[in-house]
């Protein structure tokens, strides 16, 4: 990933009404959000590093540091965590806050935090500001600079004040959204909370999450039980009466227990609206999540409605009224009668309506229903398909673990075959590897292969695509690979003649095996580089050079739109997690969601063949 920078934080957890659990991923942002603002404090800058450290350290642990409370011993043996940092944990956990954390959002009010997300204002700037105005709100800072007052600090120019401006626009566009991991692990905690309540019997997310979409905003989470059965208007002479839409009795114990369970759901920060079959709050996160209770026997339907999108459900409620039926989120029926033909599963609406059962991942309104009325939709890669992760890196570059760690990890989940693709010397940052070192490395790489049974390991290298598209490392140095992964890592803001011309001359290199993601977008954080996906793509095809899916939840780069494009021109696919440590590797699902997006089979992803063909592959000879 070139020097992966720290994910995108979660918003501060100030303002805590009873003391929570704290997941790893939460207790480091506390610690980032502490460090950086004692950064702006000016405090000592030993202490501030040491926070960020031991909130790298939380971060990429495998264990959740909640687990380890009851043993505080376990805590110094975390790298990174040393008396004082186990002693915050412990009054963390404790008390439900970091005095210091707690200290300086009071000082200088949590909206600070919210600017340190803006590129172009890290903490020194921010600090000259707080200075000089006492501003500390994106509001306040994007006034100062449409006014031309932040020109008049040190170091800062009317360029400055526009490129400000700028970030700040695109911060609001895309504030509200969340990675798709962080949305899936906030779901699976949710989830097992709501679980637990008496009558509970499935409890299921939908919407944009369950549809894999690259980023979530709202979550959606589907709960049914027998206790939620469905109320039914009452018949004329003793028949069945027409579908109701209330949902058993509201005053029932029982429902309203599930209710209250909610409503002590964890990082619960406010409740937006709470009724007799849906409750909506938002999380500390700033996440907004809707759970709506069902009866099973609308499970289906409603499934399938609030899994959306919007489109595909226009068409399919169209499709349904031509066939004298109505569909909505509690059952598929007749018009004339209101008789109830389906909606337990979504298997039986989709059947009922003519159409074979539609992926959830190809819902996008992108001709999935014509597709399943003429028995045409495709057989989707799974996850089971994918034989082996080759793009790794170690500690020899920027890694957090060593090639055999990588490897047994790799092995653990089943692959045949794994690769070692450390960066080159441009990523300095990352320790990158000279020629010297990465034939070195190439050494060390195949010396440990030769120990490490059941799975085997390739030695690579991820090599910079310079800026007029000469790579990194010498050719024999590079023909010593088993495959070469080329990647853009600087010079992102070339114009898209330059850096078409720039990936071109890297695809003309006779070494080259893969694209390393593509783009270079980072979700959330930096868009994509202008470039002719077209032309690219096509000389790709034609040199048989594969693209990345790169499946880290922060890049998930090439978006699932131009996969289908890569799809239709001929080009393969590769999909690597760019796991940075062994954990990561299991990030391979958000992948797999986007290549399933793009309506990819097996036979587009060349990782999904059995070794020695895919060594051939990379060496452009298959």
């Amino acid at each position: 990933m070139g020097g992966r920078r720290r994910p995108r934080r979660r918003a501060n957890i100030y303002n805590l009404t009873r003391v929570p659990t704290f997941d790893n991923k939460t207790i480091a942002s506390i610690f980032y959000e502490t460090a950086d603002l004692m950064e702006v404090r000016n405090d000592d800058p030993f202490r501030i590093r040491s926070y960020r450290r031991a909130a790298e350290a939380i971060e990429s642990l495998p264990t959740q540091v909640a687990d380890m409370m009851s043993e505080p011993k376990r805590l110094l043996e975390i790298p990174g965590i040393g008396k004082g940092m186990a002693a915050n944990l412990t009054q963390l956990f404790a008390e439900g806050k970091l005095a210091l954390h707690t200290e300086l959002l009071n000082h200088y009010r949590p909206s600070m935090l919210e600017l340190l997300k803006i590129s172009g204002l890290g903490p020194k700037t921010i600090a000259l500001i707080w200075d000089a105005f006492q501003i500390c709100d994106l509001d306040g800072v994007a006034k100062l600079a449409t006014e031309g007052k932040l020109r008049e600090l040190p170091r800062l120019s009317e360029k400055s004040e526009q490129k400000i401006l700028k970030s700040i626009e695109n911060y609001r566009r895309i504030s509200g959204r969340f990675h798709l991991d962080d949305a899936d692990r906030t779901a699976e905690q949710l989830i097992a909370h709501i679980a637990a309540a008496p009558g509970v019997e499935r409890v299921t997310p939908a919407g944009s999450l369950r549809r894999g979409r690259e980023t979530v905003g709202d979550l959606d989470l589907l709960v049914t039980g027998k206790i939620f059965a469905e109320a039914k208007k009452p018949g004329k002479n003793g028949k069945p009466g027409k579908l109701g839409k209330k949902n058993g009795n509201a005053s029932d114990p029982k429902r309203q227990a599930v209710i209250a369970h909610v409503l002590r759901s964890p990082g619960l920060l406010d409740v937006l609206a709470q009724g007799d079959n849906k409750v909506s709050f938002k999380l500390r996160s700033g996440m907004q999540v809707d759970v709506r209770l069902l009866p099973p026997e609308s499970f289906g339907a409603a499934l399938q409605y609030f899994t959306g999108s919007k489109n595909h459900n226009v068409n399919l409620r169209q499709r349904a009224l031509k066939q004298g039926l109505t569909l909505n989120e509690y059952g598929l029926a007749t018009i004339k009668g209101d008789k109830r033909v389906a909606g337990t599963t979504e298997e039986e609406v989709y059947a009922k309506l003519g159409l074979d059962f539609i992926p959830p991942e190809l819902r996008e309104d992108c001709g999935e229903l014509d597709a399943a009325a003429t028995h045409a939709l495709p057989r989707l890669i799974e996850q089971r398909d994918i034989q082996g992760d080759v793009h790794a890196h170690t500690v020899e570059t920027d890694g957090k673990n060593s090639i055999r760690e990588m490897a047994e990890a790799a092995r653990a989940r089943g692959y045949k075959y794994c690769a070692i693709t450390d960066h080159s010397k441009n990523l300095a940052f990352a320790n990158g590897l000279d020629d010297k070192r990465a034939v070195a490395h190439i050494a060390k790489i195949r010396k440990h292969a030769e120990d490490i049974e059941g799975i085997t390991v390739l030695a690579g290298i991820e090599v910079d695509i310079l800026e007029h598209g000469d790579l990194d490392l010498a050719d024999e140095t590079l023909a010593a690979m088993d495959l070469v992964i080329a990647s853009v890592h600087s010079h992102f803001n070339q114009d898209s003649a330059k850096m078409t011309a720039r990936l071109l001359r890297a695809l003309s290199n006779p070494h080259v095996s893969i694209i390393g993601h593509p783009t270079g977008r980072i979700l959330l954080r930096r868009d994509a580089y202008a470039f002719d996906l077209d032309a690219v793509l096509r000389a790709a095809a034609a040199n048989k050079i594969a693209m990345e899916h790169n499946a880290y939840p922060d890049r998930l780069d090439l978006c699932d739109t131009h996969l289908r494009r890569a799809q239709q021109l001929g080009v393969k696919i590769v999909i690597n997690t760019d796991a940075h440590h062994t954990t990561h590797y299991d990030k391979i699902r958000y992948g797999m969601l986007q290549l399933r997006r793009a309506w990819l089979t097996k036979a587009d992803v060349l990782n999904t063949l059995p070794l020695d063909r895919f060594k051939k592959a990379m060496k452009r000879q298959a």
